[in-house]
C-alpha cells in the first residue's frame, strides 16, 4: 500500500466512527520500490493530500527523511520537493501490517501491499 492510498483511507463507514481518518500504521513489513518520477502527475496530485497526514504515515514508517512538514509555496516549480514528495508518496509502500481507526481501535490488515477495509456485519 502506498502512503498516496494511505492518504484517502478512512473508517468513516463503521456505525460508531465519526470520522475515522487517518488511520494509524502499525507495519510489519516496508519496501522501498523506484517508481519513474512524473512531475506533472505530482504537481497535480499535491493538492488533493492532506500533507499533515502524509507526514505523519511517512514519520511512522521512519521516512520523513527532509520532506517539509508544510507545503512550499510554488510547490509546482520546486523539483527537489515534487521529487521528495514522490519518493513519499509512490515509493514507499506497507507490504504487510495493520491499520488502525482512531476511534474504534479496530485494526484493519494490510496483506501482500493490500489493505483490507472490508467491514464484519455488525460494524455496518
Amino acid at each position: 500500500m502506498k502512503l498516496l492510498t494511505h492518504n484517502m483511507l478512512t473508517s468513516k463507514s463503521m456505525k460508531t466512527v465519526v470520522t475515522g481518518y487517518p488511520l494509524e500504521i502499525q507495519a510489519r513489513d516496508v519496501k522501498v520500490m523506484e517508481v519513474e518520477f512524473n512531475q506533472e502527475f505530482v504537481a497535480r496530485i499535491i493538492p488533493k493530500v492532506d500533507w499533515e497526514c502524509l507526514c505523519r504515515a511517512a514519520e511512522q514508517l521512519g521516512h520523513l527523511d527532509d520532506l517539509p512538514i508544510v507545503k512550499p509555496d510554488n510547490f509546482e516549480s520546486n523539483i527537489d520537493f515534487l521529487k521528495k514528495a514522490h519518493h513519499v508518496l509512490l515509493e514507499v509502500e506497507v507490504i504487510n501490517g495493520d491499520l488502525i481507526c482512531p476511534e474504534s481501535s479496530r485494526k484493519f490488515p494490510v496483506t501482500d501491499g493490500i489493505p483490507n477495509m472490508l467491514l464484519n456485519e455488525d460494524e455496518i
